[in-house]
């Protein structure tokens, strides 16, 4: 895909959907931006409810999930599928509702590691299998709704993402927040692996991904460097200047957290094969590295 076709990025009010959308426009793209709830006073955003708008459209980017960090109540469930799978089939529909030579030419559809099972110290790349967890049946759907596009001549990519580490994000704000007070620590054992990713390197794999038409299917998006928990947690109490000593037992987590304390405890061990294949250089492929960065070191 060339700059200057317009892309439709879903979830642009999000913490990476708007930075993807800054970063298309500032390339030379002009952008529509997708969300719950769109400026009305703005024609280049529109709703994401109902078969999305997707007219003047080349590129789909659907980076659109309400977050999982959370107690897995019923209600809270079936809110996470809704805005995943459901949200998927609608914009693959809305595809098909297109004049075959006005439809998108690509769909970038978001992910999460979420889809291997935990395997220990195995690494998993793009070809292991899906595990059997509620997370990974979820992201198999996910994915699999994507995948009907395919049918309409769409290339589709999978973006398998890990830990997305940026400022502003819900991921690093609360662990930042957690550690400055003094009260971070292990996971669990704190041996499962954690595949994290730089929001940088995260922006500029999406847009990579979009603009390299050999890349399609799975992409798992997280360095090229993973970390157990324990050394995730060792590395960020040092940069933050602050102990790491107060372990979070498992069964405190999964009391707490429900189903959600699995992801934290689960071990999967992903590494970017397809992204190293195709050519992509990570700006920060270690955490030290990353951590510097947002530390402000």
């Amino acid at each position: 895909m060339s700059a200057g076709d317009a892309v439709a990025v879903f979830g642009a009010s999000g913490f990476i959907g708007s930075k993807v959308a800054e970063r298309l426009e500032r390339g030379g793209d002009s952008v529509v931006r997708f969300s719950r709830h769109p400026r009305k006073d703005d024609p280049n955003w529109r709703p994401a409810g109902g078969r999305p708008d997707l007219t003047g459209t080349r590129a789909v980017v659907n980076l659109a999930g309400a977050s999982i960090a959370r107690r897995w109540t019923r209600r809270v469930w079936e809110g996470i599928v809704e805005s995943r799978v459901g949200l998927t089939r609608r914009i693959v529909r809305g595809i098909g509702a297109m004049a075959e030579d006005e439809r998108p030419r690509v769909l970038l559809n978001a992910s999460a590691v979420g889809f291997y099972p935990a395997r220990g110290d195995a690494e998993l790349r793009e070809d292991a299998a899906p595990g059997a967890g509620r997370l990974s049946l979820l992201c198999r759907d996910w994915e699999a709704a994507a995948v009907e596009a395919e049918s309409l001549g769409v290339r589709v990519v999978r973006l398998r993402s890990g830990v997305v580490l940026g400022r502003g994000g819900e991921a690093w704000e609360r662990l930042r927040r957690v550690f400055s007070l003094g009260l971070g620590g292990r996971l669990g054992s704190g041996m499962q692996w954690m595949p994290w990713i730089h929001l940088d390197d995260e922006v500029g794999a999406i847009e990579f991904a979009l603009r390299n038409e050999r890349v399609r299917g799975p992409l798992n998006l997280c360095a090229p460097e993973p970390v157990t928990n324990r050394e995730f947690t060792r590395l960020l109490g040092a940069h933050l200047g602050r102990p790491a000593v107060l372990p979070v037992p498992a069964l405190v987590l999964r009391t707490v957290l429900d189903g959600f304390a699995e992801s934290l405890l689960s071990s999967r061990r992903a590494v970017p094969e397809r992204l190293d294949g195709a050519g992509f250089e990570f700006r920060y492929g270690s955490l030290e590295e990353a951590l510097g960065e947002l530390c402000g070191d």
